[in-house]
């Protein structure tokens, strides 16, 4: 997959998963000893768990070199909010908020 298109769009091939969200999908670049991934990890899931449609994914950024270099992280976690498309809406750094998470996918639905 070339850089471009991957700055423009990820596939469920792309990231590893069977498919994307119905409406949404929060992927989740994380580190093996990243204390914050694991609290992202769990905003993410709360989050996904409580909008219908929407699906988290956790990438080990470790195991993903490729993407990785793709998309330009350079930091864990890194969260990405993709469309129904794989469009990214939104991307960010650190661990996010809730009600960050939750207006980020208004964005994408």
């Amino acid at each position: 997959m070339r850089e471009r298109d991957v700055r423009e769009r990820l596939t469920a091939e792309a990231i590893g998963v069977g498919e994307l969200g119905e409406r949404a999908t929060l992927v989740q670049f994380s580190s093996a000893f990243c204390q914050p991934c694991r609290a992202t990890r769990r905003v993410l899931a709360e989050v996904s768990g409580m909008v219908e449609g929407v699906v988290h994914v956790e990438i080990d950024a470790e195991s993903r070199l490729d993407l990785v270099r793709a998309l330009g992280i350079v930091r864990t976690p890194t969260t990405l909010v993709l469309d129904a498309r794989g469009r990214i809406v939104r991307r960010a750094s650190g661990m996010p908020r809730k009600a960050d998470v939750i207006a980020a996918l208004g964005e994408a639905v």
